[in-house]
């Protein structure tokens, strides 16, 4: 009887240190944590305000950033996000570029009949988004509802022009005639991975290019998925 009395005091000591260090070890939960603190998306671009110009081809975009999370209500659920990024751009279509006297660029459109391999644009900017964010997130979970929507401010830093046929190839670069700075919208919203994105472009790409007497106007509009890395 001493045996079985000793045996269960022991057991019984046990499970009471046992059921201490599991409360010990519990993951305690973050109170203040922070989302989406890092960001990546593929974009079509969809030019606009053509006047003649022609798209053609798939124009593709791409970016990647970091977002400084500050949430502003005790939920966390609402919260402000301002960042730093860069992205590329790719346009596809019939505005060929040149430089007859070798410092002036003239503008004009490619005849639909003239055959060619290439004449694409691409553009490198650097990005400082600004955004206002809503999620239905908590410490417990990263899976959750976001809508977030914002304004992008974006200086070009490089650009090329290049032109491939049979005959030629032509590139130009760091081409005066762009506008340093773009400004637009944006909203993306989704669940978890997969978001939706787009970005509408306020302002031309060109901020002096004239093509038959008038300036070209032509922007973006930028479709595609959007994903958030803690």
């Amino acid at each position: 009887m001493k045996l079985y009395f000793s045996i269960l005091t022991f057991f019984i000591f046990f499970g009471v240190f046992a059921q201490e260090d599991i409360a010990v070890k519990k993951p305690v939960l973050d109170s203040l944590y922070r989302e989406d603190q890092f960001y990546i998306n593929f974009t079509f671009n969809k030019l606009q305000n053509l006047s003649g110009i022609r798209q053609n081809k798939f124009s593709s975009g791409f970016s990647i950033g970091f977002l400084r999370d500050m949430p502003i209500n005790k939920n966390r659920t609402f919260a402000i996000a301002v960042g730093l990024g860069y992205s590329l751009n790719f346009l596809n279509d019939n505005l060929y570029i040149s430089k007859p006297n070798g410092a002036i660029y003239n503008y004009e459109f490619i005849p639909a009949d003239v055959y060619y391999n290439k004449n694409k644009l691409s553009l490198h900017y650097i990005d400082l988004p600004l955004e206002i964010r809503w999620r239905t997130s908590n410490p417990e979970s990263h899976i959750f509802w976001r809508i977030y929507t914002g304004f992008k401010l974006s200086y070009l830093v490089s650009d090329q022009y290049k032109f491939v046929n049979d005959v030629q190839t032509i590139i130009y670069k760091n081409n005066p005639d762009f506008n340093k700075l773009q400004y637009g919208c944006y909203l993306a919203a989704g669940r978890n991975t997969w978001n939706g994105y787009v970005y509408y472009g306020l302002n031309p790409i060109f901020k002096s290019a004239v093509i038959n007497g008038e300036n070209i106007k032509m922007s973006t509009i930028n479709f595609g998925l959007q994903f958030y890395i803690l």
